[in-house]
């Protein structure tokens, strides 16, 4: 799949919530089916691990082996559906202006930073430590057991010729997005990537905004504008 740069039909003065997710925090809300959420690269080259829940069944959440195999691509962008352990779709990409999307790098743990970088990162800070602590404290009956492979939205990891992955700059920019429309009910759990050893985040975390519009915004929004690609 090629890149599908793709503008937005949304203003974001008509977003029914708005929040900002500071750089190496968690973040959990649920989307509404039909509900339209944009994550904004406010500053670039910040990676964004992402997960989604079926909020009405929790045993069925995001699956990147289906999607992958869907699409017969390793990365995403818009007209990606983002397929669930049973085959469902939970969302589609319906804009995106940074063009490619990870599915492989997985999150940043103590263990993993031990074993790529030095003994002494294993107690720096983690997108696994975030979505544990998230789900500590927001609940909704999921566990460390619960966590699937996730989405790095924004950040670049090249696969080598021999098949290994490259955590590499990205190729994202300040005011990039990437924008979803839900299928289901979801829950979407973010961790705004703290990590500092690789160039994934420029070496420098930094915030992210969260936009979301209601389903009225969205049938309007679709009746009114069409999409513009770029």
């Amino acid at each position: 799949m090629n890149n599908r740069l793709t503008e937005s039909k949304f203003d974001p003065s008509t977003a029914v919530y708005r929040a900002t997710i500071a750089a190496g925090e968690a973040y959990l809300r649920e989307i509404k089916r039909g509900e339209v959420v944009r994550i904004v690269d406010l500053e670039g080259n910040q990676a964004v691990d992402t997960l989604f829940f079926n909020a009405r069944d929790r045993e069925e959440r995001y699956d990147a082996n289906n999607t992958i195999r869907e699409q017969v691509c390793i990365y995403l962008t818009t007209g990606t559906s983002l397929l669930s352990n049973l085959g469902n779709v939970m969302l589609r990409i319906v804009a995106d202006t940074c063009g490619r999307h990870d599915t492989l790098g997985g999150a940043c743990s103590a263990e993993s930073n031990t074993v790529r970088y030095a003994l002494e990162k294993r107690h720096m800070h983690s997108c696994r430590d975030n979505f544990l602590l998230a789900l500590a404290q927001w609940g909704h009956g999921l566990t460390k057991r619960d966590l699937p492979s996730n989405i790095n939205f924004f950040m670049n990891v090249p696969v080598t010729p021999d098949g290994k992955l490259n955590f590499a700059d990205g190729i994202s920019g300040a005011g990039r997005y990437v924008e979803m429309r839900a299928e289901m009910d979801v829950l979407i759990l973010i961790s705004n990537c703290p990590q500092l050893n690789n160039p994934c985040n420029a070496y420098n975390p930094t915030p992210v905004e969260i936009m979301v519009w209601d389903t009225a915004g969205a049938r309007l929004a679709s009746a009114k504008n069409p999409s513009r690609k770029t």
